[in-house]
């Protein structure tokens, strides 16, 4: 089993993730996870924290010279704004009562709740006397450390040949044009590389980025859409035994446990629900001569998953964010700890996250689907997840041609050679 905790504060001295199940023999890229990381700082709607900011990982445990040991894996994201927050975010005892530890005190100081963020039920629920206590954890500057934990995923994934991209399909009442159906993730990733709000769709962007001047302007805010795709992914990740291990609703709580996202979709399943089942399911026709699967498809409704299992189409995968709860004309609100009317506390925050969303998004889905393909094959290193998916998928290939249903045999008495990439190192 693959798990991650994170750990750390928004304004803190870092944020640290500890992820655990991790196979021995992969050759991390480091560059990859910062580029990453890079990506989650960018986006045009976003406040000044990012100019601040610039994330890079280290690695504190479970890699040796570049390549994981199977241990569990310490990596931290340091906070460089932690320099202007050193007495009112100290871990250590602080004395609060010297000059220059009061100003800060009094220009970090919390005084009013803002709907819509976890101050309310956050401060009641933990008894805390500073909503900073709960603003700090409940920050979206957590998802630094999950970036990172996604971009360690994605590099399993991209070692059993799988691969994901993230691109935003809406801005407020925006929307980009739906991409064709055969479009490749590499077209994908180049269109919303060359967007400033990671979009696919050139027409519409100067329009995405004039509602986000109008928000800014009005003291507003503004959410979106974002989608992950995922090709490549063997069939049968997650079951339809247990509802806790059905992989669309594991990838619907990862989804949903980002900062803002109120909802998520996986394929069509919307617009699927006011349509008749005949033009909703995804009809199976045989498969050409010499096809990866005994089976194709001419539509993907599904996005991917079904009964709970991926079926070997393209994962679709929407988010849709809500705006941000931190609004700089605010709303009406009480006071802490008086609970009389006031309005809503105001911290320098983002117009429109949208586009980092999607690179949290596509983390979040990066690391379900690692924990499922571990879950499936083989895994205390590279080399046994490599054999244990070639073995299976040589078996799904052949099933369509046995007579008896007896795959094991057929899987067994096949030469099989794993292809040693760069993330191999040794023998194992």
């Amino acid at each position: 089993m693959l798990r991650f905790l994170t750990s750390g504060e928004s304004h803190g001295p870092s944020l640290t993730a500890i992820v655990d199940g991790m196979p021995a023999g992969l050759m991390i890229d480091v560059d990859s996870i910062n580029a990453e990381l890079a990506k989650r700082q960018q986006g045009y709607g976003r406040g000044n924290r990012q100019k601040i900011e610039t994330d890079t990982v280290s690695f504190l445990g479970g890699v040796r010279h570049g390549v994981t040991t199977g241990a569990p894996i310490t990596l931290v994201v340091a906070n460089r704004d932690f320099a202007n927050w050193k007495y009112v975010m100290s871990v250590e005892p602080t004395d609060m009562t010297t000059a220059e530890a009061k100003e800060q005190a009094d220009k970090k100081a919390i005084e009013r709740f803002r709907p819509g963020h976890a101050d309310l039920a956050g401060t009641l629920k933990y008894d805390q006397s500073d909503i900073r206590d709960v603003l700090e954890r409940a920050s979206a500057r957590e998802t630094a450390a999950r970036v990172a934990v996604g971009a360690l995923c994605q590099q399993l994934l991209t070692a059993i040949g799988a691969r994901s991209v993230n691109h935003v399909t809406q801005v407020g009442t925006v929307k980009c044009a739906a991409l064709p159906v055969d479009i490749s993730l590499s077209d994908i990733e180049k269109l919303a590389s060359e967007s400033e709000l990671s979009a696919t769709d050139k027409t519409v962007e100067e329009a995405m980025k004039d509602a986000i001047k109008a928000a800014w302007q009005e003291g507003d805010s503004l959410g979106g859409v974002v989608e992950v795709l995922v090709d490549g992914l063997p069939v049968g990740l997650g079951s339809y035994t247990q509802w806790d291990r059905k992989i669309d609703g594991r990838i619907a709580q990862a989804v949903m446990s980002i900062q803002a996202f109120k909802a998520v979709e996986i394929g069509d399943g919307v617009v699927s629900a006011s349509l008749p089942g005949s033009l909703v399911h995804d009809p199976l026709y045989q498969s050409d001569a010499g096809a990866v699967l005994p089976f194709k498809r001419k539509t993907n409704h599904a996005g991917g998953i079904e009964g709970g299992m991926t079926n070997g189409s393209r994962l679709v995968v929407k988010g849709y964010m809500k705006p941000l709860p931190t609004m700089r004309k605010g709303l009406d609100s009480l006071s802490f700890p008086e609970f009389e009317p006031a309005r809503a506390h105001y911290e320098r925050s983002d117009v429109c996250a949208i586009a980092a969303a999607s690179v949290v998004m596509k983390a979040m889905v990066n690391f379900v689907l690692a924990d499922a393909l571990l879950e499936k094959f083989a895994s205390d290193s590279i080399r046994d997840l490599k054999e244990s998916l070639e073995t299976y998928t040589l078996r799904v290939q052949n099933f369509a041609s046995s007579s008896n249903g007896d795959q094991a045999d057929t899987a067994k008495s096949a030469n099989l050679n794993v292809e040693e990439g760069p993330e191999l190192i040794g023998e194992f």
